[in-house]
Order: structure tokens, then sequence, then C-alpha cells
């Protein structure tokens, strides 16, 4: 049995399942995301990696699931089969994406270890992880929340808003920001996170009492149904609704979005570079600098709600 061989068996009884495997010679990269496919900031994250290194290494990838299996004792597992998969294909360099990677892998088991390391898509800060490390570097996630909440107060002429989300700790993250950024933009804010699509729905529907709508994230509502959502949130959609989230767009009326592509592809090319040679320490950990500007004109069409000319020329249109 050949070295090759030997370490795919390995992995296959390690995570029951396969990856995209190049010519043996190239070096092994392993992409290590916290959460789903089919997710699709996710998704976004997968693609920009695999286009920068399709071709110049070997990329196994490991989904650790951890929106929908969302218990501390899932997560743990999750991060101990990584751990088995790591030591049975043995990688050359390792990308993470977001925080439970961060949290539950790369904290716990690879600090200042050999392995080099880039992260993506860890929101806000990464001083819960301490990071860097003399073995790690990355991208953090961080949002436009001034921009958005600025041009919602305008639109709005209201200084009260609504955050609704799911109850997840990544939205408990993000909406601590957005308390802050409130505080400091004189902004009054409410908020509540959920658990079903019915909640979501309910809260929304309490939510037009307020000058405007901040919808968060649905990754965690594991009965998520945008078409339920959707039709049932059209006859009362009345206030302004804002998000951040690229995917909430069917059910947001204006987004400025972050866009996972960039993270996926930055941490790619780091990767590139500390197979070249280059240590990850000395690759500065920078934020992401892009975003989307998006419309929903039926919804905005449901709420009897006009955007500037200016403001909606610039904008890609929900489908």
């Amino acid at each position: 049995m050949n070295r090759w061989f030997g370490h795919l068996i390995l992995v296959l009884a390690a995570i029951g399942g396969a990856g995209v495997v190049v010519a043996e010679t190239l070096p092994r990269c392993l992409f290590v995301s916290s959460y789903h496919q089919g997710y699709e900031w996710s998704d976004g994250v997968q693609a920009g990696i695999e286009r920068v290194l399709e071709g110049r290494c070997q990329l196994q990838q490991f989904d650790m699931d951890t929106k929908r299996k969302k218990s501390k004792a899932d997560k743990q597992a999750a991060a101990e089969r990584a751990r088995t998969l790591i030591e049975a294909w043995k990688p050359d360099v390792m990308i993470i994406a977001d925080d439970n990677a961060a949290r539950y892998l790369v904290k716990p088991y690879y600090r200042d270890a050999e392995l080099p390391i880039v992260f993506c898509g860890v929101n806000w800060s990464v001083d819960e992880y301490e990071f860097p490390y003399k073995n790690v570097t990355g991208m953090v996630e961080v949002a436009p929340l001034k921009p958005m909440l600025e041009q919602a107060r305008e639109l709005s002429s209201g200084s009260d808003f609504f955050y609704i989300g799911a109850n997840t700790a990544t939205e408990r993250k993000n909406l601590s920001r957005f308390e802050d950024a409130a505080a400091s933009m004189q902004l009054s804010i409410s908020s509540r996170l959920v658990d079903n699509t019915q909640d979501w729905i309910d809260t929304y529907k309490d939510a037009q009492k307020h000058a405007f709508v901040v919808v968060g994230s649905h990754a965690g509502i594991n009965d998520w149904d945008e078409k339920k959502a959707r039709a049932a949130i059209g006859p009362f959609s009345k206030r302004l609704s804002v998000t951040n989230h690229g995917w909430m767009m069917p059910v947001t009326m204006l987004g400025f979005t972050k866009v996972p592509e960039e993270h996926g592809a930055w941490a790619a090319e780091a990767a590139l570079s500390i197979l070249d040679g280059l240590p990850a320490s000395q690759i500065p950990i920078v934020a992401n600098r892009k975003w989307d500007l998006w419309v929903n004109r039926s919804l905005l069409e449901d709420g009897g709600i006009s955007l500037p000319r200016n403001l909606a020329i610039k904008a890609k249109q929900v489908d």
C-alpha cells in the first residue's frame, strides 16, 4: 500500500467523507470550515479558496457543521474529528473559516504549533483567541455597520431601530457590535434573537414599531423557511429593513453585505505565501475591505418605500 493510499484510508475512516485530491507531488492544504456546505457564507469562502488553490495544492475539506449542531459537545466532537484528520493527513498548511474552528480547534490544540494556519471569517476581533500565534495569521470579518446605520437613519428619519437574528453565539457577538455602534451614534436599539421561523416572523412584525429594522442572520434557525417568511412579512413591512448578510436579502429591503469570496481568496493567497517559505508570523492580520450594495425592489414596493435614485442605481437587485 503506497503512502498516499494509506493516508486516504485513514482520512476516510476518520471523517466518513472525501475531499478533492490532486497530484501527490503538490503540497497538502486542509480547509476546515466551521459550518456546512449549502450555507451561503461557507459556500462563498470555499469558492474563493478553490479558485486560488486549484492545481496548486492537494485540497482537502472538513466541515464542522456547527450551525446545525450547536451544542458545546457537538462542537468539541467536531474539533476532535478534525484533529484526527490533521494527524492522519499531515497537511502542510491549514485554512480555517469562522469562529468555532478558532475556538474549538486552533486555540486548544494548535497554539504556536508547527502547523501553519490561516484563518478567515472570524467575527470582529481575535482577542478571544489571543491571536496571533507564531503559526497563525488571517483575515478578520467586519461589517460596514456605521455606513449602513447612517443610511438607515437618514432614510427613515428615525433614531431607534430593532435587531432580529438567530439565537446563536455568532449573532450574540454581532448584536454586541450593533449595540456599541448604536451607543456611539446616539441611536436607540432593541433586539430579539429567535429559534424558529414563526418566532422570526412574529418578531419582525413587532419590530415595525421602530424607525427601521436590522436583519441579522437566520443561520442557526434550523427550520428556516425563506418562502414562508417572505410571504408573511409582505403585508406588514412598512419600515425600512437593512442587513449585512447577502443571504438575508430575500426578506430585507437594503443590504450592505460582506463578500465571503474575499475571505477565501485572501486566505488561500496567504497559504500559498507560507508554502513558498514566508512564515505566518510575518503576514499581518487584516480586516476585509469589500462589500456589496443590494436592494429588494419587491419588498420596498410592499412597504411603499422609495430609495434615492443615486442609491438605487448603484445597487445590485435581488431576483
